[in-house]
């Protein structure tokens, strides 16, 4: 089985830097070897596609545009009298996808018009959608291209968007009739409509064109505490011999320095795990991080970036691998620690987890257990 292939959704990871550029460089010093860019439009793409090769780093999913944002609009696939609307965003989802190389276009279906009903709109809404992504499937297939149709929560994210659920996405696959419209299943959305994970994944394994994953409920990281078992579905993923990519989308958990230049892990990291053998459960101790990267030994900042981390984070990636394998109740995974190169895991967390677990260098992408990142406004971002 091959081990999983993990993307960064760069509207949620990386926020710290600003510019889009600086997020494909910071994800792939992090050891991603591919990213989820929803938003380029602001971007030229002759620039992103340079700032990516320079990076190494794939772009493998992009999304429609969402039309017009400060009117409440979040795609337009299925909202009624919006076709032109759609066909323009949509070619220019093609324009972008082509300069970037991406394969993948998600095309987002829109919220439920204000100041109307949802079971009133439903038909209408789902008529829309077949007509536009009958249209979008001919101008994909022109570029060897696959559209993808994601269901997003009404429950937590969106109460207005109007494809929710994996079936209400399959039973309108289903009446387009187009082999290069897929599922993207993100799994925190599907936890918190339907839940029935491993049933939901096998039913819907033959449509799923890529797939996403944050904890539940807190939309962090898959080790996070939360609802869902992700070592096991990421075992059942491989098993299934899925082959496309793990989009990670979610709000980082935070870990934070008083002030540059001091790692002050024990007092102030907030992930819930524990270093092998040292310290309290959910705290890092000051000899946890390497002597470079300690209070007083020079700048914490410059040298957490030059190792591919950003500035919240200045304690050893090997420290916290073990740090998640002890909280697992697995002891060290390594006598001594594993080699980075640029700023990777030589062996993939979830590889120590059994997901990967052949034991070899990954060439794909991995994310470590612990995220640096300046968590976001929360649940309302992208899908």
């Amino acid at each position: 089985m091959a081990p999983l292939r993990f993307a960064a959704n760069l509207d949620w990871l990386f926020l710290e830097r600003p510019a889009l550029p600086e997020r494909l460089e910071a994800a792939a010093r992090a050891g991603f070897r591919a990213a989820e860019v929803p938003g380029p439009y602001g971007w030229c793409p002759a620039l992103l596609r340079g700032a990516a090769d320079r990076a190494g780093l794939g772009v493998v999913l992009i999304n429609t545009p969402p039309g017009d944002e400060d009117k409440g609009e979040k795609g337009l696939g299925a909202v009624p009298g919006r076709q032109a609307a759609f066909r323009e965003g949509l070619a220019l989802a093609v324009k972008y996808a082509k300069a970037l190389g991406c394969p993948r276009i998600h095309l987002m279906a829109g919220r439920v018009p204000a100041g109307t009903e949802r079971a009133a709109m439903a038909l209408e809404m789902e008529a829309t959608f077949i007509e536009n992504l009958r249209y979008a499937a001919d101008i994909l297939a022109q570029e060897d291209m696959t559209g993808l149709l994601e269901p997003m929560n009404s429950r937590i994210t969106d109460p207005r968007y109007f494809l929710t659920t994996p079936h209400q996405a399959a039973a309108i696959l289903e009446k387009v009739g187009r082999p290069n419209l897929r599922l993207q299943l993100d799994i925190f959305h599907c936890q918190i409509m339907d839940g029935n994970l491993t049933r939901n994944l096998e039913m819907y394994f033959p449509l799923i064109g890529h797939i996403q994953v944050g904890q539940v409920p807190g939309r962090h990281e898959p080790d996070s505490p939360g609802e869902v078992n992700f070592p096991y579905l990421f075992q059942l993923l491989e098993s299934l011999g899925y082959e496309g990519y793990v989009g990670c989308e979610y709000t980082p958990q935070v870990c934070q320095l008083q002030q540059p230049g001091q790692c002050i892990a024990s007092s102030t990291h907030t992930c819930s795990l524990r270093p092998a053998g040292t310290g309290e459960q959910g705290r890092l101790q000051p000899e946890d991080c390497p002597a470079p990267h300690r209070a007083g030994a020079g700048s914490c900042s410059g040298a957490s970036q030059g190792a591919g981390l950003g500035p919240g984070l200045c304690c050893s990636l090997e420290r916290l691998q073990n740090c998640l394998l002890a909280a697992l109740g697995k002891g060290s995974y390594l006598a001594e620690p594993a080699p980075v190169r640029r700023g990777a895991f030589h062996l993939g967390p979830w590889a120590l987890l059994g997901v990967a677990g052949d034991g070899k260098e990954w060439g794909t992408s991995t994310f470590p257990p612990c995220s640096w990142h300046q968590a976001g406004s929360g649940l309302q971002r992208g899908g």
